[in-house]
């Protein structure tokens, strides 16, 4: 792993792994395996990547391992963070036959989506490459996932952005048409949350943008603008507040959107919608 991205509290692996493996087991087991696998069968596999990506998630991989199979060997060969080329033995795990089988689908399952994450993440962080832009994660996630999605966005080189309701004040459109105006919503926001929260403030057009500023917002999301919009509301803006493009974001349009001068872009389809990666469990007994 790159050692500018944090560890993953291994609380929050185990408390995902277990709910993933009690999903999956039931009451019963895994039947198919008790069925047809001597108990005491030993077997080793090799966790491989059929795809080129970002690799995320090897722990969660382990983790499913080692509740089944607490005395099971698992190497890892290669680290999160890492860049995967088609073919390459990301972890080989030796162990009981039947823990392998049972913990292979849960294991890949974290593996293909959190790697799927960290890719879709790094190919928009290459696409900004030169410009001062990061690219940040919203609170579009998958529901009990959050965590380890926005992880899995740190991995691929992204900032996680906010992680909740709770640690930064946004005023999106419906809050500031339940207010009235922008004035109004940023002062309670800002008697209400304390000095240590930031405000931000979400504004669709420039003289929104001008009330926000006024009203000493330290953050304007610039939600839906074109290019030259943008570049305009970074002119205005005048580092007065961080800029953050929002909405209408894709691999086609970041590029502009980035060389318009903004802060930070956020793009909810690299959590909600990440096409997961390939990888496979590989069976070499």
């Amino acid at each position: 792993m790159s050692s500018n991205v944090p560890k993953l509290p291994q609380i929050e692996i185990e408390r995902l792994v277990r709910i993933a493996l009690e999903e999956d087991l039931g009451l019963a087991g895994d039947l198919t395996s008790d069925a047809a696998i001597d108990g005491n069968a030993l077997a080793r596999a090799a966790f491989v990547a059929r795809a080129d990506g970002v690799l995320a998630g090897i722990e969660f991989a382990r983790e499913a391992v080692r509740v089944l199979d607490s005395a099971a060997q698992f190497d890892v060969r290669m680290l999160d963070g890492t860049s995967l080329k088609r073919g390459d033995v990301v972890a080989e795990v030796q162990g009981n036959a039947r823990a392998l089988l049972a913990a292979e689908r849960n294991a890949l399952n974290f593996l293909t989506h959190l790697s799927g994450v960290a890719t879709l993440t790094r190919r928009y962080v290459d696409a900004v490459s030169g410009t001062q832009a990061r690219i940040a994660a919203t609170r579009k996630t998958l529901p009990g996932l959050r965590a380890a999605q926005k992880w899995a966005v740190r991995v691929g080189g992204g900032d996680a952005h906010r992680y909740g309701l709770f640690d930064a004040v946004l005023l999106k459109d419906n809050h500031l048409a339940a207010c009235g105006s922008i004035a109004t919503a940023v002062a309670r926001a800002r008697a209400h949350a304390g000095h240590m929260a930031s405000v931000a403030c979400e504004v669709d057009r420039l003289d929104q943008l001008d009330e926000a500023l006024a009203a000493g917002v330290d953050v304007v999301l610039l939600d839906n603008m074109d290019p030259p919009t943008l570049a305009e509301a970074v002119k205005r803006t005048a580092g007065r507040a961080v800029t953050e493009a929002s909405g209408g974001v894709s691999l086609d349009t970041v590029r502009a959107i980035a060389e318009a001068g903004v802060d930070v872009i956020s793009v909810g389809r690299i959590t909600h919608s990440a096409p997961s990666l390939d990888l496979a469990l590989d069976w070499r007994d």
